[in-house]
């Protein structure tokens, strides 16, 4: 059986939380969203491998890995959410459950931030509860995964 492990994915510029736009995104940095799911996560008995690129291919491979060792994945793919049929064909390859987290709510934004390749992967999807949509991901993934 594969280890109780969660694989969280952060896109491109979410690296800059906590500066970039907090009128869009908050002051929270992505350091302490992280710290976060892992804490929640831990309680409820998985651990967390956190990655973060602005790079589609690096996160690619980073999905592609966690059919080895993780149950189920959150992400929040940036702006790759508009744009990667990759990221979104790598997901349905690995099989395993996937929340997709939004901290701000897309359907309020600009028009080409409607459409998610991803959404139609992922077992549920959570925009614009801000830090906690992270919390809600894992409790709901947590929950399935027993």
């Amino acid at each position: 059986m594969t280890e109780r492990r969660l694989l969280l994915v952060n896109g491109p510029n979410l690296n800059l939380l906590g500066t970039r736009q907090p009128e869009i995104y908050g002051a929270t940095t992505l350091a302490q969203i992280e710290q976060m799911v892992v804490d929640v996560a831990g309680g409820l008995g998985f651990s967390v491998r956190a990655v973060q690129s602005n790079h589609e291919g690096v996160l690619i491979d980073a999905i592609h890995a966690a059919r080895d060792d993780c149950r189920g994945i959150v992400i929040n793919p940036g702006a790759f959410t508009h744009t990667s049929v990759a990221i979104a064909d790598a997901l349905s390859a690995v099989e395993l459950p996937v929340a997709e987290v939004h901290l701000s709510n897309v359907h309020r934004r600009e028009p080409f931030r409607h459409h998610s390749y991803v959404s139609a992967v992922a077992e549920m999807v959570i925009a614009g509860a801000g830090p906690l949509g992270y919390e809600y991901a894992v409790r709901y993934l947590a929950g399935g995964l027993g």
